[in-house]
């Protein structure tokens, strides 16, 4: 039954493009150093397990488009392809669990006190760190995003194909380094947060259609994102960003 359940859900979120999947037991995170409020939530009252969802590739962005044509204005929302990831998750994977009579919970990234995604990630063997400051895949590579959790009453442990997964010390190419404009990249530092931003908020021409040292990565570029989506994702990117600049890094201005 435990593997049953895993695969239903592999199945099913695979025809809207939510193709990455795996499951830990719910202690696996609890037991991390993460804030006491999101440890607590893996921990009850119900969870004994977390079934951690993702994407790997374009197909999701292209299940949206799909779904957009026959809702008019689906791609006007402010959150569009965060609505239809709840949509398909609440209406195609909620269900089939529930009639088989399982508490579940959802959770996703935007939640208050929200769990640790990337942490899951790699618990759940979607993902591996990388320099470039995203996770990465041993097939997707720098293409995937952490989408949602499903916390669920039932012993589950089935890793993804990231387990252990960590490419860029042995990676001899590193091609992302010299792809960044601005020398945000490094193999010692990884990504240097403040420069990207500084440059995001101060030239962002530069880097409004796509993040070059993403795209400098030698792991699956047949999987690179479409460039709609790539943009969509910066333009999205770029107001925390503008609000992390002007709190940290921006020169006050002095009166006059």
């Amino acid at each position: 039954m435990n593997h049953e359940i895993v695969e239903l859900m592999r199945d099913r979120a695979a025809e809207y493009g939510l193709n990455l999947i795996g499951a830990i037991p719910a202690t696996a995170y609890a037991a991390t150093g993460e804030p006491a409020e999101s440890r607590m939530r893996a921990a009850g009252p119900h969870a004994r397990s977390i079934i951690v969802i993702g994407n790997g590739g374009g197909a999701l962005w292209r299940a949206l488009k799909t779904h957009a044509n026959t809702h008019p204005g689906w791609l006007d929302r402010d959150h569009p392809l965060d609505d239809f990831t709840r949509e398909v998750v609440e209406q195609m994977l909620l269900p089939p669990l529930r009639e088989r009579k399982f508490e579940v919970t959802t959770a996703y990234p935007g939640d208050p006190d929200p769990f640790n995604f990337m942490l899951l990630a790699r618990l759940a063997g979607l993902g591996g760190p990388s320099i470039i400051g995203v996770m990465v895949h041993p097939v997707y590579g720098p293409w995937i995003a952490l989408r949602a959790a499903l916390l669920i009453d039932l012993e589950l442990d089935s890793s993804g194909a990231a387990a252990g997964f960590d490419p860029c010390p042995r990676c001899t190419v590193r091609s992302c380094i010299p792809a960044c404009p601005v020398d945000a990249v490094s193999a010692a530092g990884g990504w240097n947060v403040p420069r990207c931003i500084q440059h995001r908020v101060e030239s962002e021409a530069d880097c409004a259609a796509r993040c070059h040292a993403r795209v400098g990565c030698v792991l699956g570029p047949e999987h690179r994102y479409p460039d709609d989506e790539l943009a969509y994702h910066q333009r999205r990117t770029l107001p925390a960003m503008r609000a992390y600049y002007d709190a940290h890094l921006s020169k006050p201005r002095s009166d006059r």
